[in-house]
């Protein structure tokens, strides 16, 4: 199992939500990545190294963001979580 991290706008998305069962439809997309962090899909281009993976929680697509580092440890980096509109060109911006 990989250890989980967060960049400080993932740290700020996932305190602003505040409907718990949102929160633990993120916490089992969380686990499902740690327990399996190739299960996202791997992007190319401008993301290329980064990993989303998607999942719809009450009819909206949420997507999460993030990287694998396997040469320090096995841990993943959070890098940014929302909606799918316009998601990549946030996470372009953020990057």
């Amino acid at each position: 199992m990989y250890e989980l991290r967060y960049l400080k706008a993932a740290e700020r998305y996932f305190k602003r939500i505040w409907e718990p069962r949102q929160a633990r439809a993120f916490q089992a997309a969380l686990q499902a990545i740690a327990a399996d962090p190739y299960a996202g899909e791997r992007k190319k281009g401008d993301l290329a190294g980064i990993f989303c993976y998607g999942f719809f929680h009450e009819k909206v697509y949420y997507e999460i963001a993030y990287r694998i580092h396997e040469e320090s440890g096995q841990s993943i980096v959070v890098v940014l979580s929302g909606t799918r509109e316009n998601f990549y060109a946030e996470v372009k911006q953020y990057m």
